[in-house]
């Protein structure tokens, strides 16, 4: 008899009005023809590109997210702060910020009757060297949640920092799956102890843009090197995701596959 297993949706970044309406386009059916338990997404740009509003969450969770993470861009909308002290919203921040930042940096939920805790880990190369080491505080969180499916949201720039991080949690966590760059890797694997990984889970945003920005507008940075205001681009979407089969007995991921649809909005 073939052992049950949880099924996690991660949607990777949400960029603005583009990124959510991607998801409420796609999310809905994508739920039921996957029979899918348990949704989670990095949300940490779902306010016009940078931070998060209570509006714009509330948005999401009725469009089928149950759970958020997010990165170093969530403290960007102060609008979401005072939700994160009070813990009303299931939105993380990383667990690797030193100090006591508001909210939390993990949180353990039950489906199926079985324990998930999500984390959620900020890289610190050339993002910010002042974090605590992810390494260190993933493991901690790891080794305390034995009894739990433990999903990791690895928010970094370097493409080695996340793989590292993975090898070094494989067997102790259920999934690392990589967010921030907004570009969707095609590198998903089981590792040899059976932890699920993919390095970037890519974005929900206009796909003719610069990471979700307007394209324009990012040249003209790279060409003078000022300063520029970002805008969210507009035109045809992406969605972008991951889905991720967990074994409930063994809590050793059995199946991870990519996700990569356009949305004409």
């Amino acid at each position: 008899m073939k052992n049950e297993v949880l099924k996690i949706l991660f949607i990777g970044d949400i960029v603005g009005r583009p990124g959510r309406n991607a998801v409420r386009a796609v999310l809905p059916k994508l739920k039921e023809n996957e029979g899918i338990d348990f949704v989670i997404a990095n949300g940490e740009n779902l306010a016009s590109g940078k931070g998060m509003t209570k509006e714009k969450y509330d948005e999401m969770i009725s469009a089928g997210v149950d759970y958020f993470t997010s990165g170093n861009h969530i403290w960007q909308n102060r609008d979401i702060i005072p939700y994160l002290k009070d813990g009303s919203v299931k939105v993380l921040r990383p667990a690797n910020y030193a100090g006591d930042p508001p909210g939390k940096g993990f949180d353990t939920v039950e489906i199926k009757g079985q324990k998930l805790t999500i984390v959620n880990l900020l890289g610190r190369v050339f993002i910010n060297e002042l974090l605590d080491d992810p390494f260190e505080v993933g493991l901690n969180i790891a080794e305390k949640n034995k009894d739990s499916i433990v999903f990791v949201d690895i928010h970094a720039e370097a493409t080695s920092e996340k793989m590292a991080l993975a090898y070094y949690l494989d067997g102790k966590v259920s999934a690392v799956i990589g967010t921030h760059t907004h570009i969707q890797t095609a590198d998903e694997k089981i590792l040899e102890n059976g932890t699920a990984y993919l390095t970037d889970a890519g974005m929900c945003g206009p796909e003719n843009s610069v990471l979700g920005v307007e394209k324009d507008i990012v040249i003209a940075g790279f060409l003078t090197g000022l300063p520029q205001s970002f805008k969210v681009a507009g035109g045809e979407c992406i969605f972008n995701a991951c889905l991720i089969e967990i074994d409930i007995e063994s809590k050793k991921a059995v199946a991870i596959k990519r996700i990569f649809e356009k949305v004409k909005i």
